[in-house]
């Protein structure tokens, strides 16, 4: 039977976040008045970040990414697999390598729905060998990013949207398919495939992952 393995990104296969992940980029703007301008708007707005992941990931998602806006996309990408080697690389849980080496030799394929952006997950793919990934891209004019996301923004019941287009496409039966992930955001996610598992869970995965008996995994 064809089947999947869908995993979330961040919190799930890695323990950084899109937060820490655009502090890099802040850092690493050409500017010194670039990179004190953009850290000390990211750390003016932390407790705002907060309440709007509160209210939702794909508003979270909108209100975010316009950190990004006028960045240039070769930048972007240069960063991007820099931050990989640097960080993102050494922040993999090797639990879930070890899990994701399994589940391939079981004959799942491995497939990334992310809400981070292509430019970070593109080379965390290719370390992971998975067979597809979907994340996130900025919108980009004139070779700059402009703060927003290219539709659809893959959060909440977007990317369960996303998993269950993929699977018919490729003929996967979702009752046979798996899905990890670590947030309340992603209930809709786990909740599309026949084995969800809840990875390093939130309070509120926690308590629906306990009610509907899904596993909870702990990764490190």
């Amino acid at each position: 039977m064809k089947a999947a393995a869908f995993y979330d990104v961040d919190g799930t296969l890695i323990s950084t976040n899109v937060v820490h992940i655009y502090g890099w980029y802040a850092l690493n703007v050409p500017t010194l008045t670039g990179r004190l301008q953009r850290g000390a708007r990211l750390a003016a707005a932390l407790p705002f970040y907060a309440v709007a992941d509160r209210v939702g990931r794909k508003f979270f998602n909108d209100i975010f990414y316009r950190n990004y806006r006028g960045i240039g996309e070769d930048r972007l990408y240069v960063l991007g697999e820099e931050l990989f080697d640097k960080v993102i690389k050494g922040k993999v849980f090797q639990d879930m390598l070890e899990l994701m080496k399994r589940s391939r030799a079981e004959g799942y394929a491995q497939v990334l729905v992310t809400g981070a952006l292509d430019t970070i997950v593109a080379p965390l793919a290719r370390y992971l060998e998975v067979d597809h990934w979907f994340a996130n891209r900025l919108e980009i004019i004139d070779g700059e990013a402009t703060g927003q996301l290219v539709p659809p923004v893959l959060a909440g019941p977007q990317k369960a949207e996303t998993l269950r287009r993929f699977a018919l496409e490729h003929g996967y039966d979702l009752n046979a398919c798996r899905a990890y992930a670590d947030s309340a955001s992603d209930i809709p996610m786990l909740s599309a495939v026949g084995r969800p598992v809840a990875v390093n869970p939130d309070t509120t995965l926690k308590a629906t992952a306990t009610a509907h008996d899904w596993p909870i995994m702990w990764a490190k």
